[in-house]
């Protein structure tokens, strides 16, 4: 049987992340949950704290816990948004999306992710235009069992990085920064020849092991570079330049 504090928790969780409970809604205080769980006021104590452990709640003294929303500045130093970094370095910044299609986990991505076979996932691709030069091609997969307001969302009034940044609250990320070659259809969509090198960013991030999503972000090699200041306290890298 699963411990009450563990359903607690998971319910709460299950809310925000389908998006039931958005971010600065209040939830429910710690009175009606022991009410509603029938359990004590330290199960649920228990419960918000590991909810606040991993960024979904904020408790306020007071006046109640609240869904987290989003660090923005932080985050942005962590999880890059492309529109936001070209904005903050005084450049234009549009965007296209070329491709939406809700779609299934392939066996090979399904390995590759470690997910389901036949999951439900949103696949996307977008470029991002700065200053009018075409600047980055993003080929993103959303799942949709873990964000499923994805699935109608048309990112018109933002684009998907941005978008999923006001969405999810993300408790892990993972990196990989690699030299590729521009292939037929890259250099096509970025206007640039055929096997020019392109610097290429994959990018995962997580919600409690669960893959929020999965994107690969192509630049051309000579329209963009990774920069870092490191200090020894303070192990952390500067905002990347357009």
């Amino acid at each position: 049987m699963v411990p009450i504090h563990q359903r607690i928790f998971k319910d709460i969780e299950t809310k925000i992340l389908s998006g039931d409970w958005r971010p600065g809604e209040r939830i429910p205080i710690e009175h009606d949950l022991v009410e509603q769980y029938g359990c004590s006021r330290m199960t649920v104590s228990k419960a918000l704290t590991t909810l606040v452990e991993r960024g979904l709640i904020v408790r306020r003294r007071k006046t109640g816990s609240f869904v987290a929303s989003p660090q923005i500045d932080r985050t942005v130093m962590d999880i890059q948004d492309i529109g936001t970094e070209a904005v903050l370095a005084g450049h234009e910044h549009r965007y296209e999306i070329l491709a939406r299609k809700v779609d299934r986990l392939s066996p090979g991505e399904a390995a590759r992710l470690r997910s389901s076979v036949g999951e439900d996932v949103l696949r996307l691709q977008c470029l991002h235009i700065v200053d009018g030069t075409p600047t980055a091609i993003e080929r993103r997969i959303i799942l949709l069992d873990t964000v499923p307001l994805a699935r109608h969302e048309s990112f018109a009034e933002a684009p998907p990085a941005k978008w999923l940044l006001s969405q999810v609250p993300w408790s892990k990320a993972r990196h990989v920064i690699r030299a590729v070659s521009a292939d037929a259809a890259t250099a096509r969509i970025l206007q640039i020849e055929r096997g020019e090198p392109c610097l290429n960013l994959i990018r995962q991030t997580w919600q409690n092991e669960r893959l929020v999503t999965y994107v690969e972000i192509t630049h051309p090699g000579d329209r963009f570079q990774f920069a870092g200041v490191f200090h020894p306290a303070e192990k952390r890298p500067s905002r990347r330049q357009p």
